[in-house]
């Protein structure tokens, strides 16, 4: 069973008496009692059926339909792994990895094909039932995402996120989805990487919509997606929480920022708070609001430039409170570590204006670091270690729950690259619980290969490898499977496991 808020207490004092001494970790290192451990997927990037049963367009629909080949290999999610026809084969999945929890998203145009609450498409809502009902008959926690990137295209067409009207579209689409699994779901996550859809999508054409008003659409979205998050918080905390007990939270990318020498340490502040700590510190910080220097850089950049006021739309005092506290945990998606550095002749190769200008210093991963398929994800769990620790310390210990973490090759079953990672970034993670972060699970990214936005199908995430030529869209458990379900069993890092085996059972615990 998962962590409940009640709970976490008893949790605490499990921590305490889970050190490990440096001697052992090398060799077994044990997870605190009740730690939860899952592994997560998002609707577009496997779910398929893209337009089965009265879903309509989304984003990622549309755009890669109208231009297949932005994507890397030309390719789209319209199939993707057939999630929509083969849930149970991923519960069975889920049943042979023994894991606690499952986080997916739900796509807004399946439930709502006119992007409002005038219609709900009841095909759509009956296979998330399905869905959770399955997973729930096997003792395994559905952890729902809201939105994780696939917006309704009749709404990006309104303006999506740069339109303040998405704060209450977002809302009224939450409510219906609270009111159709509120009974069965007690884990929710209202918004995936803030950052990625605001700055990826508004402010630059790396994600869809691709829509690339640099250091303006960015800057709106921000504001607009914070307050959409915070009304669909406080429609659970006050409606639904009292009936169902659950938890609602919001999951951040949050990748780590190291000086490149000590001269470089406020420059790496400055980056931290551009790129994660600007969507954490308005609902962690005792202060809430975005952090002193984004706004103050910000503005001032803007002055510079001729604008009439800041790029970055303040929020009033009232909405200030609105939005702090709304996350019940800190969910956290982290993958890798960038060095930082600030250079005055290099800072102009950045558009004017732009996110990265305001920011105002250069980013960098050295070409010796290990690193896996993706060009970002280089291998530095130092950085993992690092993050969790200034967590706790900037935001007073928030419980935190590892919502993402993965690594990506070009295929194959043998991937001793992704288990020597997960070794190593889960061992930063219980450096970080033995000295005191609350540190309350952790889920793998991912549980199978999926479309990996504008790379396509070119990188694999995924525990368990899909045959994409295969009808059926067959699974097959890699190696890293099998590492995982023994870390799962056992609830602890095991440096000499061998898999030994290739064949996967189900664990009888589900």
């Amino acid at each position: 069973m998962l962590l409940n808020l009640a709970g976490f207490i008893s949790f605490l004092i499990t921590v305490s008496e889970c050190k490990t001494s440096q001697s052992d970790r090398h060799n077994v290192r044990k997870f605190p009692e009740g730690f939860m451990f899952g592994t997560s997927t998002a609707a577009y990037q496997v779910e398929g059926g893209w337009d089965a049963d009265g879903k309509t367009e989304n984003i990622w629909d549309h755009m890669t339909h109208a231009d297949p080949c932005l994507i890397a290999d030309c390719s789209n999610g319209d199939v993707a792994g057939d999630s929509y026809h083969q849930y149970k084969r991923d519960v069975e999945m889920m049943r042979e990895l023994g894991i606690d929890f499952y986080r997916f998203s739900i796509s807004w145009s399946r439930i709502l094909p006119t992007s409002f609450p005038d219609k709900i498409n009841e095909a759509g809502a009956q296979h998330y039932s399905d869905f959770i009902d399955e997973m729930l008959k096997y003792n395994i926690e559905p952890m729902v995402t809201l939105y994780h990137w696939d917006l309704p295209q009749r709404l990006q067409d309104l303006g999506g996120w740069a339109n303040p009207h998405i704060a209450d579209w977002f809302a009224d689409y939450a409510r219906v989805v609270y009111r159709l699994y509120g009974d069965r779901v007690k884990y929710w996550i209202t918004i995936n990487e803030p950052k990625a859809v605001c700055y990826q999508g508004y402010g630059s054409d790396t994600k869809a919509p691709r829509v690339n008003v640099k250091g303006v659409g960015e800057y709106l979205c921000a504001k607009n997606l914070m307050l959409a998050h915070a009304k669909a918080y406080h429609i659970y905390d006050q409606e639904f929480r009292p009936k169902y007990n659950g938890s609602i939270f919001i999951s951040l990318s949050a990748q780590y920022f190291e000086p490149e020498t000590d001269k470089e340490i406020e420059a790496a502040d400055i980056s931290n708070e551009f790129e994660w700590s600007a969507w954490a510190h308005p609902i962690f910080s005792e202060t809430g609001d975005f952090p002193k220097v984004f706004k103050e850089r910000i503005a001032a950049k803007s002055a510079e430039q001729g604008f009439f006021r800041s790029r970055l739309p303040e929020f009033t005092p009232e909405e200030v409170e609105f939005v702090k506290g709304t996350s019940d945990f800190f969910g956290l998606n982290h993958y890798s570590t960038y060095l930082v550095y600030k250079n005055d002749s290099e800072v102009g190769r950045y558009e004017i204006p732009s996110f990265n200008d305001d920011r105002g210093n250069i980013h960098y991963q050295p070409d010796h670091w290990e690193h896996g398929a993706s060009d970002f994800l280089k291998v530095v769990p130092w950085g993992f270690y690092k993050l969790l620790t200034k967590i706790r310390k900037d935001y007073n210990n928030p419980v935190v729950i590892i919502t993402e973490n993965g690594y990506s090759n070009h295929g194959g079953l043998d991937d001793d690259d992704r288990i020597a990672y997960q070794r190593k970034y889960q061992s930063a993670m219980l450096d970080a619980i033995d000295e005191g972060s609350n540190i309350a699970g952790y889920s793998v990214w991912s549980l199978m290969d999926n479309f990996e936005w504008m790379q396509g199908y070119t990188e694999r995430f995924g525990l368990y490898e899909v045959d994409y030529e295969s009808p059926e869209r067959t699974r097959t458990p890699r190696k890293s499977a099998f590492v995982y379900k023994h870390t799962v069993r056992t609830r602890a890092l095991d440096w000499h496991y061998d898999p030994g085996t290739t064949v996967m059972t189900i664990d009888e615990r589900h």
